[in-house]
């Protein structure tokens, strides 16, 4: 996509950012897509995220997060931090549980999107600290 392209679409995107807060609000399903992926149970957005949350399986639920500013390769654009994943479980519901980031072994390497995943784990993990 050209670069002239890329700011129209993203100026398009910012016009959408703008209707939202700066923390996330929950998007009712009513006004979601008709051919949604399979699983999705929620979907928030801010001002500069999207965060869909799925049904993974025995309890555990996947968010998946992304910044809502496309870069010039026609990606997301990257750099979302740690303080700002634990923030977004904590808007949208999840803060009281314990989240995992998985590094997949090379052979399952996916990466198509800048797009991080948390998976919200049902009881907190044995390896986990606590903060006592």
């Amino acid at each position: 996509m050209s670069p002239f392209k890329t700011a129209l679409i993203n100026r398009a995107i910012q016009q959408e950012s703008d209707k939202y807060p700066v923390t996330l609000q929950r998007v009712p399903k009513e006004t979601w897509p008709i051919n949604r992926p399979r699983g999705l149970k929620e979907v928030w957005r801010s001002r500069n995220f999207l965060v869909l949350v799925y049904d993974a399986n025995a309890g555990i639920e996947r968010l998946s997060v992304q910044l809502t500013q496309l870069i010039h390769d026609d990606r997301w654009q990257d750099g979302i931090t740690w303080d700002e994943l634990q923030q977004l479980k904590h808007e949208c519901g999840r803060g009281d549980k314990f989240a995992v980031e998985i590094y997949p072994a090379d052979s399952d390497l996916v990466n198509v999107a800048n797009m991080r995943h948390l998976w919200i784990l049902p009881e907190p993990p044995e390896y986990a600290w606590r903060s006592v």
